[in-house]
């Protein structure tokens, strides 16, 4: 292992000869598409303005990515570059290095999203957003290129996984009662949580998206699709304000991590991050007549 870091480590020197305060501005624009923030942003957009069902599967598979990403960070414990050799760091992250969640949440998210885009662009997007997000972060120095070929690899199997199997689970949660998948995703955070109880926010929001989808069944149903570009545009401005107030609202009046309950409560605040995207801004969508309601079946609940 240590013979692949140094290896590494003169990877990234190598690549930041080539450094330049354009190119360096333009590699930290582009490792933000790999951030926590925008997938805050860009999951609900699918959610809310183009189909409720492919929000949710891609949501599911993101959101499980991440939390397997982050155990295995704290697992491996493996140092960052710039933990190696100081000079190269030209960001800094709290976290350890492999695998790089950088990769690994793009390599899922585009790898997911693609097949449901107009080809070749969906191919283009599953390809080269993921390689460019991972360059960016050796080009920065906070992960070796082993670490961010870890997490195209395993961003890719969850992209292959959804190919795979989407279609037979979401059957699947067709066909069995709500109460059930709620049940599921409660066991399936405290096992999360379990395993890495440094980090309860991933698992708060998927617990918190699969009670808010179901409960939206029969409480919120609406038609991501239906609207003009209007619609959708206030749809997403509403959204994402109400996001960005439970988000950052949330964070900035509960207790922070020098709190012995801080875990709990940021299970609780992406708990609810996860609902309000699931069920609270549709439940408003509908309420102001900014989207139209499903007059398909509602599951079982």
């Amino acid at each position: 292992m240590d013979e692949i870091l140094a290896w590494g480590l003169e990877v990234v020197r190598s690549v930041q000869t080539l450094a330049s305060p354009a190119l360096t501005a333009a590699v930290r624009l582009l490792s933000v598409l790999g951030t926590e923030y925008f997938f805050l942003f860009a999951l609900p957009v699918v959610y809310w303005c183009v189909d409720h069902r492919k929000g949710i599967r891609l949501g599911t598979f993101f959101l499980v990515s991440a939390v397997l990403n982050s155990w295995l960070k704290v697992f491996f414990r493996q140092p960052r570059p710039y933990d190696l050799n100081p000079s190269v760091g030209m960001a800094r992250e709290t976290s350890c290095g492999l695998p790089s969640g950088h990769a690994q949440s793009s390599a899922t998210f585009w790898g997911v999203l693609a097949p449901w885009i107009r080809r070749p662009w969906g191919l283009v997007l599953a390809l080269v957003l993921p390689f460019l997000i991972g360059l960016s972060r050796i080009y920065l120095g906070v992960h070796f290129p082993s670490d961010v070929l870890v997490g195209w690899i395993l961003g890719s199997l969850f992209a292959a996984s959804h190919a795979v199997w989407g279609n037979a689970l979401e059957s699947l949660v067709d066909r069995l009662p709500g109460r059930l998948w709620i049940a599921a995703a409660a066991a399936a955070a405290l096992g999360m949580n379990a395993l890495n109880p440094g980090e309860t926010g991933l698992p708060g929001a998927l617990f918190g998206m699969v009670v808010g989808a179901v409960l939206a069944s029969s409480r919120a149903r609406f038609d991501a699709a239906s609207g003009r570009v209007r619609e959708k545009a206030l749809r997403l401005a509403l959204g994402t304000a109400g996001a960005g107030l439970v988000y950052f609202g949330l964070k900035a009046v509960l207790p922070g991590e020098s709190s012995a309950n801080y875990s709990l409560f940021r299970f609780l605040r992406y708990g609810i991050l996860g609902a309000w995207v699931s069920l609270g801004a549709p439940w408003l969508f509908l309420r102001l007549r900014l989207a139209e309601e499903r007059t398909a079946a509602t599951p079982r609940t």
